[in-house]
């Protein structure tokens, strides 16, 4: 395996934790973390704060990631595939034996839940940072947790408590309790070897998948049967448990925006648990740990109907991926806690200590592409910039600019988490946050839909189910859709940015306004989707400022004026010269806007600080942005009617005439002419198209694991015709039209690229 190199992080009572000191425990010499990507470094800034040298452990396709680069020792356990590295025991033991590391942290997912690897590490004298592997298998295991909480009179949710044999013992339980019901994997987590069927043809098809999905993410293919309720929330309880029979549980986290079962959005606490609901969870859920004698770090999930009636779904005997929402709302850092109970410790705190203190959003950014079913992408990070500035934010992620999303491992980039004082503000940072993420490399992210639903009117109001995104996009996410006024911002910045670029770039063939005292007139036509503006740019020096003047016409062929004049530099900054020929580091520009009375505008002049742009106009608001040219971000201040909001604008790419920006998440292509560019440009030929209707093609890089058509077959629209694996999740491909099979073009077991051609019909 390739070697590796040092790599220096902030600690963690800085980027992390209010309030929190830097301390030296060594619980342990040495804690080897057998994970990756987030979750590894996350485990690894606590020990760093803690003063615990660390290990980590890595495939050779994840030799340069980021926890590597963060640890103080690194061991390579072999390819990429997760069956032949971080699933081997032998391997993450023999990794223990070479560094001396007398503890192993096991993160969440992989062998965080396999009681083997539990015990086979106290077999060799290692300290597993997690349950005993009896209260694994009692609470871990789907069935037998279910039982447990039976016996201790827990609700529970309706359904067979115990292993389905055979998809004929399927179809008798699934009509017993009645449809729809929800086919699980036993050792299953994260949405995996998860499926909801409504009659007994999806339960079958489902319980294939679950159970091929389940086998392969985490060795064991074992499947239970439960009532799907209507209409629930997915709500859950942290809980933290030591070996001296102390557990507390912390506040709520609810977790009800999901996608194919699995989680998108979270925040702590809901908006939906009244004090007496929430004690009566956390008291349910501290009886079922003390119950199994369980000490580290745990979850109760639980399903919560309208009436507040709740019903025990599973428990992960784990750390769980949301756990920073639940520090940040207490200030208890969970990795620390796990440590001092696998040490034989006391917890740090009593439940009388636990309180909430404001309110933390979650949202989990993957590669993968909302517009196309959530389906994953892959790709190497280009530019990566965190938006670390936002008050308030937590970032854990496992990536570095230049890093890959491979086909090898989940396609989370990052956990980008928000606290605020009130829910209000956290999701207003959120916005703020998601709206300044710089990714580069990727085709999509989901930070569009993400975005989306930080404004989405029923989630602001707290108005959700587990049910929330096939409801509310019943049809697909369509991308976000623009209001007028968000139309007219988006094509002000790629007008500005148009000129300021072409001032920039041919500054010494036209004289400074200044110098020649006239006006320098730009003259654009910018397209967006169906719609054309016309802008007039004027540039002067009058007075010596710089004032952008934006009138909007009532003529179906829309016009913009806008009038500029350069702006001085305040008498302390040095090395500055006037715009737009000199190019400083930072612009001053000053924008009036006025769309209320365009005949009767007048330019608006202000002193503003060095680097600021503003913009005023009749109905009272202001935009405040900073920007250097060139920088892919416009960041601006928007405020007025008793209203203020952050926003900005990022520039993805640009060339001569077209830009592609994104706002408020979501990426639109713009042009931006001369007249005389625009009228020669309605005379070009539209590039040729290729039919594809008669293909059925990849729509993301994976392997084919099954097909269930042959040359020669009759196909019906919506039947499913192939089986692809990406991501550790296996996909149905469907036809989209009535045919016959004229080709299949790849075998079961090869490896495709996204857009590759799969079956071809006649």
């Amino acid at each position: 395996c390739p070697g590796r190199q040092h790599f220096g992080f902030p600690n963690l009572a800085e980027t992390m934790h209010r309030n929190l000191p830097v301390l030296s425990k060594k619980y342990f010499k040495k804690v080897l973390i057998a994970n990756r990507g987030e979750i590894a470094c996350r485990v690894i800034k606590t020990c760093k704060r803690l003063g615990i040298p660390t290990v980590a452990v890595y495939s050779t396709a994840d030799a340069k990631s980021k926890h590597v680069l963060m640890s103080d020792e690194a061991v390579c356990v072999g390819p990429p595939p997760t069956s032949e590295s971080y699933l081997r025991i032998d391997k993450i033991l023999d990794a223990c034996k070479k560094t001396g590391a007398d503890a192993v942290h096991p993160g969440y997912g992989f062998l965080s839940e396999n009681m083997k690897f539990s015990a086979a590490l106290a077999e060799n004298g290692i300290t597993f940072v997690g349950p005993e592997a009896s209260a694994i298998h009692a609470m871990g295991d789907k069935i037998e947790s279910k039982k447990l909480a039976q016996s201790l009179k827990v609700s529970i949710i309706p359904g067979f408590n115990g292993e389905i044999e055979n998809e004929k013992h399927l179809i008798e339980v699934a009509n017993s309790i009645g449809y729809p019901v929800m086919m699980k994997a036993s050792a299953g987590g994260g949405g995996k070897g998860m499926r909801v069927a409504h009659n007994n043809e999806e339960a079958v098809s489902g319980f294939r998948l679950s159970k091929n999905e389940a086998k392969a993410s985490f060795g064991d293919d074992r499947m239970l049967v439960e009532k799907f309720i209507d209409q629930p929330r997915h709500i859950e309880i942290q809980i933290i448990a030591d070996k001296l029979g102390n557990v507390v549980y912390l506040p709520e986290r609810e977790c009800s925006i999901q996608r194919r079962n699995q989680k998108v959005i979270e925040e702590a606490p809901s908006t939906f648990i009244d004090p007496p609901t929430r004690k009566a969870m956390g008291e349910q859920a501290a009886m079922l740990a003390r119950g199994v004698k369980y000490h580290t770090a745990g979850t109760v999930e639980m399903m919560v109907d309208g009436k507040r009636n709740f019903y025990f779904l599973e428990m992960n005997t784990r750390l769980q991926v949301e756990h920073p929402i639940t520090e940040l709302i207490t200030g208890v850092d969970l990795v620390e806690e796990m440590l001092r109970a696998a040490a034989g410790l006391p917890l740090s705190i009593t439940q009388d200590q636990i309180k909430i203190n404001g309110w933390a959003t979650e949202c989990r950014v993957y590669a993968e592409d909302p517009l196309n079913n959530f389906l994953p992408v892959i790709g190497r990070l280009s530019v990566y910039e965190e938006p670390a500035h936002v008050e308030g934010v937590r970032i854990d992620s496992g990536i570095l600019e230049g890093s890959e999303i491979s086909v090898f491992y989940d396609p989370l980039i990052s956990k980008l988490c928000t606290w605020g004082p009130t829910r209000e503000e956290s999701l207003q940072r959120m916005a703020i946050a998601l709206d300044s993420y710089v990714i580069r490399g990727l085709a999509r992210t989901n930070i569009n839909f993400l975005r989306d639903l930080m404004t989405h009117p029923k989630y602001v109001k707290g108005d959700i189910t587990t049910k929330f995104i096939e409801q509310e996009f019943p049809k697909g996410y369509p991308g976000h859709i623009m209001t007028p006024q968000e139309e007219q911002e988006i094509i002000t910045v790629a007008a500005v940015t148009h000129t300021l670029k072409n001032l920039t770039r041919f500054g010494d063939r036209e004289k400074h306004p200044s110098q020649t005292n006239q006006q320098l007139s730009k003259r654009w036509v910018v397209r967006h989707d169906k719609n054309t503006y016309y802008l007039n740019i004027q540039a002067s020096a009058a007075e010596g400022y710089l004032s952008l003047a934006t009138h909007l016409s009532s003529d179906v062929f829309h016009s913009f004026d806008l009038n500029l004049i350069p702006l001085p530099a305040p008498k302390d900054e040095r090395n500055y010269s006037p715009l737009p020929f000199d190019i400083p580091c930072e612009k001053d520009l000053l924008k009036s806007l006025e769309d209320s009375n365009f005949g009767s505008l007048q330019p608006y002049h202000h002193h503003c600080r060095f680097g600021e742009y503003i913009l005023t106009g009749g109905k009272q608001f202001t935009m405040v942005t900073q920007w250097r040219l060139n920088n892919p971000i416009i960041r601006y201040t928007f405020s007025g009617d008793s209203v203020k909001k952050e926003n900005c604008v990022q520039v993805i790419s640009s060339d001569a005439f077209h830009y592609r920006l994104q706002y408020m998440g979501s990426t639109y292509t713009l042009s931006v002419m001369s007249p005389l560019q625009y009228a020669l440009s309605e005379h070009m030929l539209p590039p040729p198209s290729v039919d594809h209707s008669k293909e059925l093609r990849s729509p993301m890089p994976g392997v084919v694991v099954e097909t269930l058509v042959k040359r020669g077959d009759n196909v019906n629209a919506g039947q499913a015709v192939l089986v692809l694996e990406a991501m550790k999740m296996r996909n149905v491909l469907y036809s989209t039209a009535k045919g016959k099979v004229k080709e299949v073009c790849v075998p079961v077991g090869e490896s495709v690229d996204d857009g590759a051609t799969l079956v071809v019909f006649e």
